[in-house]
């Protein structure tokens, strides 16, 4: 299908993977089609309720929300499979890359599990975790902030004839890391620090309104 050439560019969400060390980005992974649908819950982090002494505190907030992403991906393979010529990955595997890049987020590499098995047969005892990518879900410019994957599913409904699955449904999870999560000087502190300011400077923005509109003229 053809395009004007005055169209606006359509903006892709998608998740970016950067070395928890350095911050290079090791990955992109995009989003085929952008989701139509984004859930989004807060659960507030507020002193605990009955006690003389939480009273005293009824309007201290102990730390940023808990706040989770739910949303639906579709993949498709079908336009591809059209021009095998140009799309000579898909035609040899069809969706399976794209879903693995999404699946190996949960894992820990296969490297650092061999190298913890020769650690244990070593002798080793107390062997320290590998540390994930850093994830961050980017969903336009206002909305870049740092995620951990909660949970995945992946509906495959078509295959081709080697079985490989050319259509897809992802169903993804993720909540975000906040400054709460990690000491302070942790980048992942600075980077919600960033979105929670965005946040701000758009709250800033949105219309000042009287208390009339609600029709009362004072809240004493």
């Amino acid at each position: 299908m053809s395009t004007f050439a005055g169209s606006p560019r359509v903006l892709r969400v998608g998740l970016v993977l950067l070395d928890p060390t350095s911050a290079s980005v090791e990955r992109v992974i995009v989003l085929q089609y952008n989701p139509d649908s984004l859930t989004r819950s807060f659960q507030l982090q507020a002193f605990a309720s009955g006690t003389d002494a939480a009273r005293s505190e009824s309007l201290r907030l102990k730390a940023p929300p808990v706040e989770t992403f739910k949303l639906d991906a579709e993949l498709d393979a079908t336009d591809q499979l059209e021009h095998p010529d140009q799309n000579a990955v898909t035609v040899e595997a069809g969706l399976f890359p794209e879903l693995a890049a999404l699946e190996t987020m949960l894992y820990p590499t296969s490297t650092r599990l061999q190298t913890i098995a020769s650690l244990s047969r070593g002798g080793t005892l107390e062997i320290a975790p590998e540390e994930a990518p850093l994830s961050l879900l980017v969903w336009s410019k206002q909305r870049v902030v740092p995620v951990r994957v909660t949970d995945l599913s992946i509906t495959e409904e078509a295959f081709d004839p080697n079985l490989n699955p050319i259509r897809a449904k992802v169903s993804l999870g993720l909540r975000v890391l906040s400054i709460a999560d990690v000491p302070t000087d942790h980048r992942i502190a600075g980077l919600f620090l960033s979105y929670l300011q965005r946040k701000e400077q758009l709250a800033a923005r949105s219309p000042l309104r009287s208390l009339s509109v609600l029709g009362i003229q004072s809240v004493s």
